[in-house]
């Protein structure tokens, strides 16, 4: 009777084993931290970055072009002038001000 169950259990140990050994590789192969599920993790986090990256582009060439019109040859003096004096709110004595309501915004 011993040397059955001897037999019984040499006989399920070996597969039993197998198939837990089978069952680590598998979980980590889906949930470890090379796994499928950190892969994806890390394709959402690199199209994100390339996202940011795009922005960033977009706001160096449009930084790029503000800068190019600051060019002295680019300036139109009188519209520096008239830009100037209305983001300061200022006037020279003289000038005509046509006051604005508040829906009838110049700017």
């Amino acid at each position: 009777m011993i040397v059955l169950l001897r037999r019984a259990l040499g006989a399920v140990f070996a597969p039993f084993l197998f198939l837990l050994l089978t069952a680590y590789f598998l979980w980590n192969a889906l949930h470890g931290d090379l796994g499928i599920t950190a892969y994806q993790h890390q394709k959402t986090l690199q199209a994100e970055a390339q996202t940011a990256l795009q922005d960033a582009h977009k706001e160096q060439d449009i930084w790029r072009r503000r800068v190019m019109a600051l060019n002295e040859n680019a300036l139109d003096p009188d519209m520096l002038d008239e830009r100037s004096r209305v983001m300061l709110n200022s006037s020279r004595k003289g000038d005509l001000v046509i006051p604005y309501g508040e829906k009838n915004a110049l700017y």
